[in-house]
């Protein structure tokens, strides 16, 4: 084992089962993307439920927020700024598609929070739901005095924008400090503030290494109390850098095939996203071994979207051109 050198770390079977996971849903990922016809997998674990994707800008969201939010209109900083955080505090492309649906251009200098605050007010009155169901946002509470969630939100951004904010996140030298910076506003905690840094790293406001900072959310805390019975010391952060360091030790220690992103190998955010999606695999593979919280279902299954995906990363990552050359 990788781990016996750094003893008292103590791995459970659930370890393995993270590096076969991580193999098996990029296997998936890249036979859909060739065109072969389902199953894509003969595991009925990952057949009959819903998981991200190994690599997290994989996900439909994600690339729908790089291509048609970030690298789509105006790139001054504020303006992209702007998109990404309106986008993510709602993280639904309905959302984002009915406000562009009402305004055509989405930009801070032509936004007003009562003709926004008034489209998401009626969509709600139709009984549309303006969030997502992957995470839930926090309300701000009293910060900004409005009895509505999505009130506030706006208000939040709109606070943000005052403040230069995305001026003075251009001008950060690291992630640490962007997470520490969004952190500091209302209803921004840490899992949010470290989404939301992966986020504006998309674009070209920052752009800094995805194995620059990693901040484990509390699927992720689930998923790693899984996979070991003792760190050792180590925080769970070090198990997530472990994790990317070792990756193709690992891989192949237990003979594994991993098929990386067109070379570029497994970050921080990825190996962090890869214990949520663990964490909920073991449910049903492993349900002897308990986590934190004590969940012991899937609460998604598995529904294929027929929408085809154009898969499209952030330029700066050099992988773009090899999508379709293999």
């Amino acid at each position: 084992m990788i781990f016996s050198k750094l003893a008292p770390v103590k791995p459970t079977v659930v370890l393995d089962t993270y590096w076969k996971f991580a193999c098996s849903r990029q296997e998936i990922f890249h036979r859909r993307l060739n065109g072969e016809k389902r199953p894509w997998t003969s595991d009925p674990i990952l057949r009959g439920y819903k998981f991200t994707n190994a690599y997290r800008a994989s996900d439909r969201v994600s690339q729908y927020l790089i291509r048609e939010v970030i690298y789509k209109g105006d790139q001054n900083i504020e303006e992209v700024f702007f998109r990404i955080l309106l986008f993510k505090l709602f993280n639904k492309i309905e959302t984002w598609e009915t406000l562009q649906e009402q305004f055509g251009n989405i930009s801070f200098s032509e936004y007003s929070f009562n003709a926004y605050n008034s489209v998401l007010d009626s969509e709600m009155a139709k009984g549309n739901r303006i969030y997502s169901a992957a995470y839930i946002m926090a309300s701000c509470g009293t910060a900004f005095g409005h009895p509505r969630k999505h009130s506030n939100h706006l208000k939040l951004l709109e606070n943000m924008m005052n403040d230069e904010v995305p001026l003075r996140i251009a001008e950060l030298n690291s992630m640490r400090q962007v997470f520490d910076l969004l952190k500091s506003y209302p209803g921004i905690g840490d899992f949010l503030a470290y989404q939301f840094a992966i986020d504006i790293n998309y674009s070209r406001v920052t752009n800094f290494s995805e194995n620059d900072f990693v901040m484990p959310g509390p699927g992720a805390l689930d998923g790693i109390t899984k996979c070991f019975e003792s760190l050792g010391g180590l925080t769970e952060g070090d198990i997530i850098r472990m994790m990317v360091e070792k990756q193709d030790d690992e891989f192949t220690s237990r003979g594994l095939k991993f098929d990386s992103l067109w070379g570029r190998k497994l970050q921080l955010i990825d190996c962090q996203n890869l214990f949520c999606e663990v964490d909920k695999y073991a449910r049903v593979a492993h349900p002897d071994i308990k986590g934190r919280t004590g969940r012991t279902r899937i609460k998604q299954k598995y529904s294929p979207n027929p929408e085809p995906v154009s898969f499209w990363y952030p330029p700066k990552w050099g992988i773009n051109d090899l999508i379709h050359s293999r």
